[in-house]
């Protein structure tokens, strides 16, 4: 009797050890990086790193080594490839597959303009847009099942100016978005200081309306560069570069009323804002923004219950590098990642999900040129 008292006592102790064995030797968490840089100053175009979400330390898997420029990047919905503008005169889109944290070009297309400078892959993941900053236009490619994209399927050409005779000679296309349910296109022109908000359509013979396109209109040289929206689509923040100003707007049906403009910088800076990226958290509760020139910091806002942001609150974390372009956000909301372009790092941020303020790690990717930075 003794001895099977002892051998349930001794089962139990084995017992309670295994269960508390995958806790105490769970592998950590894991994300995967792609970072889009220049390459005029040795890069090699598209990095692939391996970032570690409880450490936040990266590792590098591989790069591309004939990429020109793949300046800003995006990844379809089931990670097997990924598509980069190439930010040249004569510009390019180039399709990539990815295969075990590896990159092998595809096949490039052009888009038809100059200095390509944001790419987007549309929500049904049928169409990829391509904004070309120089020429002031728009190119959309039919995306097929392989992954492989269409020649050139509709090029829309902006014309305008403003009155920053340096930056706004003429229309400067910065960026396409699509609103959160995927039936329209947004896409912020630095050089004609407004937004064209397209209707989109999977289906049509050409995909953006422009017919039933409609405006909305910035300050003149306010240069507006990059947007996003609230998770559930109601409100749209729209960042602009060349006067550090985060305009706010109710969103409906492709409808947009003005609801107010705050500053990325406090009222004594006398500086020329370069104001350049713009992201909420997961969480919803926070908007970021990225300063250059001569801020080099990340601004935080919280955001209020009816959509507004509390401008009192500002908080400004200095980025750790010089020219804070593009940035990212952990989809857990631990870790902001920001690419310094002229410092030729990222720094890794840890994020505090309750005050959202940022504490830089001490962590550094280094990078030559980084420009965008997507999570996956």
């Amino acid at each position: 009797m003794k001895s099977l008292f002892l051998g349930v006592i001794a089962l139990f102790f084995i017992l309670n050890a295994n269960s508390q064995t995958p806790t105490a030797h769970a592998k950590a968490p894991k994300a995967n990086l792609l970072v889009g840089t220049y390459t005029k100053n040795g890069s090699k175009g598209i990095y692939v790193f391996n970032f570690d979400t409880a450490t936040g330390k990266a590792v590098e898997l591989s790069h591309t080594d004939s990429a020109i420029n793949p300046s800003f990047l995006a990844i379809s919905k089931d990670k097997q490839f990924v598509y980069a503008v190439n930010e040249t005169s004569s510009g390019m889109v180039s399709a990539f597959s990815l295969n075990n944290n590896k990159l092998s070009l595809l096949q490039q297309k052009t888009t038809k303009g100059a200095d390509p400078c944001y790419v987007t892959l549309s929500p049904d993941q049928h169409n990829i847009f391509v904004a070309n900053y120089s020429s002031g236009s728009i190119t959309q490619f039919h995306r097929f099942a392989n992954g492989l994209l269409s020649n050139a399927q509709q090029y829309i050409q902006h014309t305008g100016s403003s009155i920053n005779s340096s930056r706004q000679e003429k229309a400067h296309v910065h960026g396409t978005f699509f609103s959160p349910n995927g039936a329209y296109l947004l896409t912020p022109d630095l050089g004609m200081d407004q937004v064209t908000i397209y209707p989109y359509s999977s289906n049509a013979s050409l995909a953006l309306d422009i017919e039933k396109s409609t405006i909305i209109p910035s300050k003149a040289g306010a240069g507006p560069r990059h947007l996003t929206f609230s998770a559930n689509g109601k409100y749209i923040y729209l960042l602009e570069e060349l006067t550090g100003s985060i305009n706010v707007y109710s969103f409906t049906k492709g409808k947009t009323t003005f609801m107010q403009t705050v500053y990325t910088h406090p009222s004594t800076f006398k500086g020329a804002p370069g104001s350049a990226d713009i992201h909420i958290s997961s969480d919803g509760l926070f908007l970021y923004a990225s300063n250059r020139g001569e801020e080099n910091n990340i601004a935080k806002f919280p955001i209020l219950s009816n959509g507004k942001l509390a401008e009192s609150k500002i908080t400004l974390t200095p980025s750790g590098g010089k020219m804070p372009r593009n940035f990212t956000i952990s989809e857990d909301g631990n870790w902001v990642l920001v690419a310094n372009q002229s410092s030729d790092n990222i720094i890794v941020f840890k994020r505090d999900k309750i005050t959202g303020d940022l504490t830089n790690t001490g962590n550094s990717i280094k990078v030559s040129m980084p420009v965008c930075l997507v999570l996956f």
